[in-house]
């Protein structure tokens, strides 16, 4: 794929989840079983849209995009547009913006910490995604 898709579209959350499975063995999730709703506030068209991933041990069983309220997750990490842009192009480590507060975090923050290694492997996939911003 080399045409750039609009950053958390239909075709980007398609070209995720293609590149994800493919790239993601369970190994390298470290078999994990979480879920996580990213809740990005204040996007480009004036809305704020959810990114939802379901991972089941180390696979990924589920992702989604949308507005309003996201799934149930056992992580609701909200913050602004740019921050998760920043982090889906590998510009920022998860776990530095958690710790500069540039992200809230709802559930677990130790275990957050610890699955941050595992989220910024997921974050390395998605930053080669030729997308527009």
């Amino acid at each position: 794929m080399t045409e750039q898709v609009t950053y958390l579209s239909a075709e980007w959350r398609d070209e995720a989840e293609r590149r994800l499975k493919s790239q993601l063995s369970p190994e390298k999730m470290n078999s994990i079983t979480s879920s996580m709703s990213n809740i990005y506030l204040d996007c480009p068209d004036g809305t704020d849209k959810y990114l939802f991933f379901n991972f089941e041990k180390g696979e990924l069983k589920e992702l989604s995009i949308g507005t309003g309220e996201p799934p149930k997750a056992e992580f609701k990490i909200s913050g602004s547009y740019e921050t998760f842009a920043k982090i889906s192009r590998a510009e920022l480590g998860s776990q530095k913006a958690l710790m500069t507060r540039k992200l809230k975090l709802k559930g677990n923050m130790v275990k957050a910490l610890k699955l941050a290694a595992v989220a910024d492997r997921l974050n390395k996939v998605l930053s080669t995604i030729p997308a527009i911003y």
